[in-house]
């Protein structure tokens, strides 16, 4: 199973030196991919711009859109933005697209926020690969819209589902699943890989989807404390029912994150997705030590 990290930009006080350590620890370290996520309405820094400055600063590592809030953005554009990136890492790009679970991050950019998100996102996944396969982007246009990705039908594209009928969806278009996980309980992430297998299955897929999670970390002797005040934070929209979640995350110390990571290796997970409570860089050689 392959360890990726994510760069810690839900967490205040991100500049230049600090994403740029983050970037090469990462690239310089044992960790398979560099991810980064997205929100509008929040402290973190634009997706695509600081995935573009983590194409620069890397060299080796896969750079993992983690997830792209699809419907939220205009799917030429996009794919445009995502072949770009890919001509500039020289073929390191994946991308796992998901609905978004904030209603704040639509408004704020005035995309629509209602029920066909995922049937959308499904026609938007769809066109951008014709548009990399060389499809025109309206009748008459004089020339297709480029650069076309370095690899070969486009970056792979994953489900960032956490759910049944995401998951189920998801066999028909996706490259595999992207999900996360509070506490990497084996019913709730084993239930979930189990669901795409067979749904690949049933779909009559040939290549079986692959299966990645991850969990938030924070490691140290105020790892409990710093990491109630980023889910605090973080969470802020699921109003009082965020005190029933946060006690169930139990990797705030060595032991924890060692168990969480044994768990979803045992259920066949491909790649386990690591988000810090902390924008410390320090912390990637102590996971690296712990964990690889």
């Amino acid at each position: 199973m392959e360890i990726g990290m994510n760069l810690p930009v839900m967490v205040p006080g991100l500049d230049r030196k600090t994403i740029e350590a983050w970037c090469r620890g990462v690239d310089e370290g044992p960790y398979s991919s560099l991810a980064i996520g997205e929100r509008i309405n929040f402290v973190n820094p634009e997706l695509t711009v600081t995935i573009g400055a983590a194409a620069a600063f890397t060299e080796r590592v896969r750079l993992l859109y983690n997830v792209l809030v699809l419907p939220m953005h205009h799917e030429v554009l996009a794919a445009k933005q995502i072949a770009t990136l890919d001509v500039l890492s020289e073929g390191r790009v994946s991308v796992a697209v998901g609905v978004g679970g904030r209603e704040e991050d639509y408004r704020a950019i005035d995309a629509t926020w209602d029920k066909k998100r995922l049937s959308r996102m499904e026609k938007q996944v769809a066109r951008m690969r014709r548009l990399w396969a060389g499809e025109k982007a309206y009748e008459g246009a004089l020339r297709p819209v480029e650069p076309f990705p370095v690899q070969a039908g486009g970056p792979p594209v994953y489900a960032g589902a956490l759910f049944p009928p995401s998951i189920e969806r998801a066999a028909r278009w996706a490259d595999g699943i992207c999900g996360f996980s509070f506490s990497v309980s084996t019913v709730e992430v084993g239930g979930a890989f189990d669901m795409a297998r067979k749904a690949w299955k049933d779909a009559g897929r040939e290549k079986a989807p692959r299966l990645m999670t991850g969990c938030w970390f924070s490691l140290g002797p105020n790892g409990e404390a710093e990491m109630e005040e980023y889910l605090g934070r973080y969470l802020n929209f699921l109003g009082d029912a965020a005190e029933f979640v946060i006690p169930t995350v139990k990797t705030t110390s060595e032991q924890g994150l060692k168990d969480a990571v044994a768990r979803a290796r045992d259920l066949g997970a491909d790649e386990f997705l690591l988000a810090p409570a902390t924008n410390d860089p320090d912390v990637l050689k102590r996971v690296a030590d712990l964990l690889c």
